[in-house]
């Protein structure tokens, strides 16, 4: 599967992805209708507690209704209620290749992940246009 985050395309993974050595993120493409795509993640604050999840495209944790997700005819967009911030976006475009062009949200270790259609970055460690061979592997963000 091909992974656009922010700028950077991962060719060829296994749908995983990993941010700081930690899986945080599973893509799988759906072949029937719905959401061209299935989608697991986890948000925490912080301190690493888990704040939010989403399986199979549905939240089922939701700390206090502080997201709200929205499937859409090409993927899904998850915001803060609070301040209608986008805390992911995904979408599926031509060939089945998967874009996440934005959002800003904490990994599992505490630290913020912010992308943009610029870069990415995560503690000190920003990446920007380009392209990676993943080799069937997870897409790894930050070190």
């Amino acid at each position: 599967m091909d992974v656009k985050i922010g700028p950077h395309w991962y060719r060829n993974s296994n749908g995983t992805v990993e941010i700081e050595g930690l899986p945080q993120m599973e893509l799988e493409l759906r072949k029937t209708g719905g959401v061209p795509i299935r989608v697991r993640f986890a948000i925490f604050d912080t301190g690493g507690k888990m704040h939010a999840k989403i399986e199979a495209n549905s939240l089922v944790v939701n700390e206090q209704g502080a997201y709200h997700l929205e499937r859409l005819e090409n993927g899904l967009v998850l915001t803060s209620t609070n301040n209608r911030k986008r805390v992911l976006a995904i979408n599926v475009g031509e060939n089945n290749q998967v874009e996440i062009p934005e959002g800003e949200f904490y990994t599992l270790k505490g630290h913020l992940l912010k992308i943009t259609p610029q870069e990415w970055s995560v503690e000190k460690t920003t990446c920007g246009s380009g392209e990676t061979d993943m080799q069937g592997q997870a897409v790894t963000v930050g070190s």
